[in-house]
């Protein structure tokens, strides 16, 4: 997937009220594949949480069919591993939450726009960038 450069996401902001930071470029991100969980155009993008991925969160996410640690190359998707980061759709990772599978998020990544889904003083008790 080619990225858009104008869809970066730097003129967004993150659940915090911030301009809106880059979760991974390893492995690269984003609906947009720029690095940022960017709402983008008419807020059409949803993968707008930035997590960091777990072993737990990774069996969990392929036991409900989203298989986020297999290699797709024709997508451009490399797996995930434990560590990685990597902009999660936003009902995703609600529904890990509700499960108790939840992984931990990065709030200056993760995009504003998720909060109609998710409050943030839920996302607060899985962040990692609080200080």
């Amino acid at each position: 997937m080619t990225a858009h450069p104008r869809f970066e996401g730097s003129n967004e902001r993150n659940v915090l009220g911030e301009t809106l930071q880059p979760c991974s470029n390893d492995p690269l991100t984003g609906f947009f594949r720029t690095g940022y969980c960017a709402a983008g155009p008419e807020s059409a993008a949803v993968h707008l949480v930035c997590i960091a991925a777990s072993d737990d969160f990774l069996a969990y996410s392929a036991s409900v069919g989203n298989d986020l640690s297999t290699p797709r190359p024709e997508f451009g998707f490399p797996g995930l591993v434990a560590g990685n980061r990597w902009c999660l759709v936003a009902a995703r990772w609600l529904q890990a939450h509700e499960a108790g599978k939840a992984p931990r998020v990065y709030l200056r990544a993760t995009n504003e726009k998720v909060l109609g889904l998710l409050p943030l003083e839920i996302l607060k008790a899985y962040a990692l960038d609080l200080n």
